[in-house]
């Protein structure tokens, strides 16, 4: 299997993502248009975010910081989050437990 065999859902305006779902984990690949916003939220997952391509935005537990390829952000469950993406970008994200509202 290649990422690009896995069907793209736009979840959020801008926010396609590809998801691989396991028993405890979800694993999300993003492409994420230039622009595109994802408002403050948190959720019960914890959550990585390693950004592979462009430059994205983070606010994390009221600390912004810019993304660029190779950097990781960790985001603990129930943490308030958000960010927009720069340039075009491509994301992955790993979530524990299971994203069942990405299935």
């Amino acid at each position: 299997m290649t990422i690009s065999d896995i069907e793209q859902k736009e979840v959020f305006k801008g926010f396609k993502g590809r998801f691989i779902h396991m028993e405890s984990f979800t694993l999300g690949f993003w492409e994420i248009e230039s622009g595109s916003e994802i408002p403050m939220h948190s959720h019960v997952h914890e959550q990585t975010t390693e950004v592979i391509e462009g430059q994205f935005e983070m606010t994390c537990n009221g600390i912004t910081k810019i993304y660029e390829p190779g950097m990781i952000v960790t985001i603990p469950s129930n943490v308030l989050h958000g960010g927009r993406a720069l340039t075009h970008c491509k994301l992955s994200d790993v979530f524990c437990p299971v994203r069942e509202d990405y299935k």
